[in-house]
């Protein structure tokens, strides 16, 4: 039986724009586009487990803004559970340590990016937004 994984994604935003970042060269989403975040720990609110994350993976502080999504998905290796939450920068300036490559897309521009199954789903929602 495949494990599940629950997650968070930051949709961090910056007028029409989003935070997109390109992971790096392992695993089964080898340099896919996604939004940035990380694995909900035990007894830490999917909030909490944001900030961290964007903190430790980016040198970033944000404030959540609002739930936006929540997406499952199964992959060939693993289920994913990706709870996505519209953020803005409180302090920081989004410094790659976990990433590739990293850009600031409009919802148009994502569509020609080649992002992992789960996070397209949020894209979804945030043109239905738009």
């Amino acid at each position: 039986m495949k494990k599940t994984i629950e997650v968070v994604a930051a949709v961090i935003s910056d007028g029409d724009r989003f935070f997109c970042a390109q992971r790096k060269d392992e695993g089964e989403l080898a340099r896919k586009w996604e939004f940035p975040g990380g694995k909900v720990e035990p007894n830490e609110t999917k909030e909490e487990t944001i900030i961290r994350e964007i903190k430790e993976e980016l040198k970033t502080d944000i404030k959540v803004l609002g739930y936006l999504t929540t997406v499952y998905h199964e992959y060939r290796t693993f289920n994913l559970i990706l709870h996505a939450y519209l953020c803005k920068i409180n302090n920081g300036n989004l410094e790659l340590t976990e990433h590739l490559n990293s850009a600031w897309l409009t919802v148009d521009e994502m569509l020609e990016y080649d992002f992992a199954e789960a996070d397209r789903p949020v894209i979804k929602k945030l043109l239905e937004l738009k």
